[in-house]
């Protein structure tokens, strides 16, 4: 599994073989498949044995915090700790997380990563309750809009650090941000938003 998260941090899910991986981890192609049914196999299972610390950690945080909006920014918190701790576990959370897989339609997602988003939209039906977000929002878009923003901030900080220049921003900046989107998403949502339209093609 060592093996794997470094070679798929490093190459990427579809360029790193099982022979390479095999290979690194002084091991056969054939034990892999026995004990990981193969490639995908083996990228869940590093997937769900990280996860697993990592939304212990939270978990705990979202227990000890006193509302919804201190939580939310906990688990930024831990997050952007565990990524920092881990550099290849951060570059396969952020690009191998939600590839397809195969020629079909459907999509890779961790069980790890379910539950992960499963967690904030309890955490945001607890804030809508005591005021940290707005009660007619969507949980579930809510969450894909803190978890997007997040990790694009996150991501945008690898990229530059994998390419040898400069962090764009701050891990302050990173929690400015987020803290600001907390502030937004606590207030009503102006009667005009509740009908766009968008002209042209």
């Amino acid at each position: 599994m060592n093996a794997g998260k470094t070679l798929f941090a490093r190459h990427g899910y579809e360029q790193a073989s099982t022979a390479s991986i095999a290979r690194a981890a002084l091991t056969s192609e054939s034990q892999l498949v026995r004990y990981f049914g193969g490639k995908a196999g083996l990228l869940e299972a590093i997937f769900n044995s990280s996860w697993k610390p990592l939304l212990e950690k939270i978990q705990g945080t979202v227990e000890s915090s006193p509302d919804a909006r201190e939580s939310m920014v906990g688990v930024l918190s831990k997050v952007i700790a565990s990524f920092a701790e881990d550099h290849d576990l951060a570059f396969l959370f952020l690009f191998e997380a939600r590839r397809p897989r195969g020629a079909g339609p459907e999509v890779f997602l961790s069980q790890g990563l379910r539950e992960f988003t499963e967690l904030l939209c309890a955490i945001i039906r607890r804030g809508q309750k005591d005021g940290s977000f707005f009660s007619e929002l969507s949980d579930s878009a809510v969450a894909a809009a803190l978890i997007g923003a997040a990790e694009g901030m996150i991501r945008e900080r690898l990229i530059a650090e994998r390419s040898g220049k400069p962090n764009p921003f701050s891990e302050r900046e990173i929690r400015r941000v987020f803290s600001a989107m907390l502030t937004g998403l606590a207030m009503p949502v102006p009667a005009s938003a509740h009908a766009v339209t968008i002209k042209g093609g």
